[in-house]
């Protein structure tokens, strides 16, 4: 036997019964000059659900239509097929005096996800399905593997995330929730369009990796032979246009943080951020709730959503509640009786608290934020903006006005969990220092996610940023709300996998 009669055996036992028929068949179109890879353009005139939508000015006229082949019922002069394009399904009705003989025999060769076109008059079965009546049809593309069994979908979640091809083929209740995906994105665009807002595009690689408590990725730029950052937040690049004198601006895209996979994180994920000038952080609660909720009634038809099957209304105005209010409420601690650091660290160790720094070194604002994680997030289950935080945890904010122990910065909490983060942005260059340089301090005691000091970003600091405020928002976790989908991963298409072995 030759080494490429062994090659093409070894091949072979790689595929299944299935895939070995499919490829016979391949080889036996290719031997008649019937290749469907050898197709280019295929014309379309209607989608399914125009054909249906459509049916009283279409019904006897001729269309061209296209899609995967997903059933087929029938095997004497008559088939009734299924094939499904990106609006829906819609069944074809082949009969032989239509096709012809040896058509019928061809059609009825074709594997269950194979694509094709089809011309014929639309018509309505006895049944009352509004079908075509095809007069032509056409391979234009060949599946060479079998998909999932038909009745029972796509199942195991491994699999789907793996190959989402697969499970967009399946499930259709998967397929709404990318579309929804998409108007939601769409919606939050055109929001910030009408208020004025231009987006812009910032860096995804950086030699610094800044604006955000992150762990990030490192890679190594080859000609400059320097490391460089895959970006964790766009806020310092976003300052900078304030800086040049857009008053307002926004970027929606990816952000990549090297930390741990979970239902509620992903390594790769989407974001927008957004700043305005000559605002505060009352304004962006404002546009906060007002932009998910418009965005919540344009793709839902209502401001409430049922999650994991609790109700959740994103109706304005939302709950509004300090930090310290919320742990005397939820964790029974009153912030404002402890008198020093000592005094909170000894009621951190008595609550088993964590910190990523040695307990001494812990402040009372880092123990009222470990407080708040502990016993309250998970307690916010309707919209709520948690309001003033420390300001040993917020090196980019402005000091509280009338309380220099805080900052005016708040996050937005759904279902105990964290949807967005927003601030008075800081626009003091001498005191941001004085806060990077802090931040540096903690990374130094063991803390790798504190901030960088970014001396570009001090430069432009340096040259004036008017009173500004800003905004971030996890698009991820927003879409789950709105689509009920219980992991982060039924949002993201391709999220990120353990490789295979």
């Amino acid at each position: 036997m030759s080494n490429e009669e062994m090659n093409i055996n070894q091949l072979e036992a790689q595929f299944s019964e299935q895939e070995r028929l499919r490829r016979q068949k391949l080889e036996e179109l290719k031997a008649t000059g019937n290749d469907p890879f050898d197709v280019y353009k295929v014309e379309v005139s209607h989608s399914s659900k125009a054909v249906k939508e459509d049916f009283e000015s279409l019904e006897g006229k001729n269309v061209k239509v296209a899609g995967r082949l997903m059933s087929k019922r029938g095997q004497g002069k008559v088939i009734f097929a299924d094939i499904h394009d990106k609006e829906g399904k819609l069944q074809l009705f082949i009969k032989l005096d239509a096709v012809g003989e040896e058509n019928l025999k061809s059609f009825k060769t074709f594997d269950l996800g194979d694509w094709i076109s089809a011309e014929g008059e639309v018509f309505k079965t006895k049944a009352g399905e509004i079908s075509v009546k095809v007069n032509e049809f056409k391979l234009i593309c060949k599946s060479l593997k079998p998909l999932p069994e038909k009745w029972h979908g796509l199942k195991d979640p491994d699999l789907r995330y793996r190959q989402r091809e697969l499970d967009l083929i399946t499930n259709q209740d998967v397929r709404e929730t990318f579309i929804k995906r998409s108007k939601i994105i769409s919606g939050i665009r055109q929001f910030l369009d009408n208020r004025g807002y231009l987006e812009v595009d910032t860096p995804m690689l950086s030699p610094t990796a800044g604006g955000a408590a992150a762990r990030p990725f490192i890679t190594h730029h080859n000609t400059l032979d320097i490391d460089m950052y895959l970006r964790i937040a766009t806020e310092l690049h976003l300052k900078r246009c304030i800086v040049g004198g857009f008053e307002k601006v926004y970027d929606m895209g990816r952000i990549f943080r090297n930390e741990g996979m979970s239902v509620k994180h992903n390594p790769e994920f989407t974001t927008i951020e957004l700043y305005e000038a000559y605002a505060d952080y009352n304004d962006m609660m404002e546009i906060t709730e007002n932009m998910v909720a418009y965005v919540c009634e344009k793709v839902n038809g209502s401001t409430k959503v049922s999650y994991q099957g609790t109700e959740i209304d994103f109706k304005p105005p939302w709950r509004r509640i300090t930090m310290v209010d919320a742990v005397k409420e939820y964790a029974n601690v009153d912030y404002n009786a402890i008198s020093s650091n000592e005094e909170a660290q000894k009621i951190a160790k008595e609550r088993n608290l964590e910190f990523k720094k040695p307990l001494s070194t812990v402040t009372k604002g880092e123990v009222l934020n470990a407080l708040y994680e502990e016993y309250c997030e998970e307690k916010m289950i309707q919209p709520t903006f948690v309001i003033d935080y420390p300001v040993e945890i917020s090196p980019l904010t402005k000091k509280k006005r009338g309380n220099e122990e805080f900052t005016e910065r708040f996050e937005g909490f759904v279902f105990g969990r964290e949807v967005c983060n927003a601030y008075s942005e800081l626009n003091d260059p001498i005191v941001q220092r004085e806060r990077f340089e802090q931040q540096e301090k903690e990374r130094d005691l063991g803390d790798d996610e504190a901030y960088m000091i970014d001396e570009e970003f001090m430069s432009a600091l340096e040259t004036g940023m008017p009173p500004t405020g800003g905004l971030g928002i996890g698009i991820d976790r927003l879409i789950m709300f709105l689509t009920d989908s219980a992991s982060i991963r039924d949002v993201i298409l391709f999220p990120t996998m353990k490789p295979l072995q």
